[in-house]
């Protein structure tokens, strides 16, 4: 996590990601941290975005991220998963080494098993909760997801 290049999402200003969490939430009292990740697969690689969201109480959202790519993966549960570990690794990170509470962890899956990525939701699901923190998925409102899906596009 800490050797991750992280950005400010809209701009291209690389932040420091410790230092960075810390100014903003002494800044902005009541902030709470949402993460989340997205992948998308292009020609011969895999792009995974994961995010924090820095969530102002009625007043907005803030959005850091950092940006993988590796050889692209063809099996849709490996692809998945890592997703949930990404996110997970962050989650820890923050709430483990920085000290700082993770609010939810947002799972780029859907709760409606007609769509491919239901197979992975349960297992992930669990595995984020077995650690800790709050899990949702869609179709509820998941802002580190979102941000995480414009960024992979």
């Amino acid at each position: 996590m800490k050797d991750e290049t992280y950005r400010i999402m809209g701009t291209s200003i690389e932040v420091e990601l410790p230092t960075y969490v810390a100014k903003v939430l002494n800044e902005q009292p009541g902030t709470t941290l949402h993460v989340g990740t997205d992948s998308q697969n292009y020609a011969g690689k895999t792009v995974y975005v994961s995010t924090i969201v820095f969530r102002f109480p009625g007043r907005g959202a803030h959005v850091i991220y950092t940006k993988q790519k590796v050889k692209r993966i063809r099996d849709m549960w490996t692809r998945l998963w890592s997703e949930t570990e990404r996110s997970i690794a962050i989650a820890n990170y923050l709430r483990d080494e920085l000290h700082v509470p993770v609010e939810q962890v947002d799972l780029d899956y859907n709760e409606s098993p007609e769509f491919p990525s239901n197979k992975v939701l349960k297992v992930a699901k669990g595995f984020v909760e077995s650690l800790g923190f709050k899990a949702k998925a869609k179709p509820d409102i998941l802002l580190a997801c979102w941000a995480a899906n414009a960024l992979c596009h």
